[in-house]
Parts: C-alpha cells; sequence; structure tokens
C-alpha cells in the first residue's frame, strides 16, 4: 500500500512548551497505542529542549531555515539543510537556533522492531518500506504517478520504485526495515 501526502493536508499539533508545532505524517501502524515508526516535520520556533524517546531511535533532516545547533553536555552537533543526523532519542538534547525559524523532518523507529535509513537521493530509488518526501524538482513511481516538491509518500509491504523526472530533482527518502 502506497499513500501520498501534502504539507498543507498534514494536521498541526502545537507544543506544550509553545517552541514549535509538529504535523505528523504517519504513526505506524495506524491507530496503535505504540508506533513501531513515525514520521513527521516540525517547526522549530525558540530555542529549548527536545522530547527525550526512550528506546526510540531518531534522524532528523533540517528542511529549511537556518542551521540549529543540537547539544549535550557530551554532544555538540550543528544540523545543517538536508544533511541528516541520527541519534538516540534518550539523548537530552537542546537545540539553539542559529537564526529564525527552522523546519525539520523527524523519523523515529522503535528500537528492536524498526530501523530507519535517511539520505538525500537525486537517482532512483527503490524499498519495500519508505517514506519520501520531495525536496526539489518532480519524482514519478513506477506506474507514472508524480509527486512535486512539498509532497510525500509512505508505503509498507510493497516495494516501491522512485525515479527522477528531471537533472535538478532532490528526494529526502527513508529506507525502513523491520528487526528480525
Amino acid at each position: 500500500m502506497i499513500a501520498r501526502f501534502a504539507y498543507e493536508d498534514l494536521a498541526v499539533s502545537r507544543w506544550r512548551n509553545g517552541g514549535g508545532e509538529t504535523r505528523e505524517i504517519l504513526s505506524f501502524p495506524p491507530g496503535a497505542e505504540r508506533f513501531g515508526w513515525r514520521a513527521s516535520i516540525a517547526t522549530l520556533a525558540q530555542d529549548g529542549p527536545f522530547s527525550a524517546f526512550p528506546d526510540i531511535d531518531r534522524v532528523i533532516t533540517l528542511l529549511h531555515g537556518d542551521p540549529v545547533l543540537l547539544t549535550t553536555p557530551d554532544v555538540q552537533h550543528l544540523l545543517t539543510p538536508q544533511q541528516p543526523w541520527a541519534f538516540a532519542g534518550e539523548l537530552a538534547l537542546t537545540a539553539q537556533l542559529q537564526g529564525s525559524v527552522s523546519e525539520d523532518f523527524n523519523i523515529m523507529t522503535r528500537r528492536g522492531e524498526w530501523q530507519a535509513t535517511v539520505e538525500v537521493v537525486t537517482t532512483p530509488v527503490t524499498a519495500l518500506h519508505g517514506v519520501a518526501w520531495v525536496l526539489a524538482g518532480a519524482w514519478q513511481t513506477a506506474d507514472g504517478e508524480r509527486l512535486t516538491a512539498q509532497q510525500g509518500a509512505w508505503w509498507v509491504d510493497e516495494a516501491v520504485q522512485l525515479s527522477p523526472c528531471a537533472c535538478d530533482a532532490r528526494l529526502l527518502f527513508t529506507r525502513l526495515s523491520r528487526v528480525l
């Protein structure tokens, strides 16, 4: 099953601390109390702590805006546009905006159940489970369906191939796999 989504159609949830908002793409399996994996787009509007997610692995990718400095007493990472960064969900990160509001793409996987690799691609890709977000240009599925900037798709248990429609196309591609 492949499902398409567009940015403007994603429901917005404001953060309790007032520091931003989240647009959830999907919490899988849908309707379950406990997710195996989750995809979302978040807007960071001010400095502050990240929520802790014990037993969850995360990959964050800055989509738009100025860099964000992510720190703990032992870790310092400057999140820059379209450079995915993986970290453990229990890591007590604090975000410091290096300018104005930033927007990022998040993948969370329950450790021991799912794993994710996230990369920016410009050539055809295939995966049995995944999430794709068009950064630039247009992308096409094997059956000819097109996705353009600010659109994406997710799928489970179906080999999906996405191909660029022009040389300037860029895709944020998440390959998900079940842990056996």
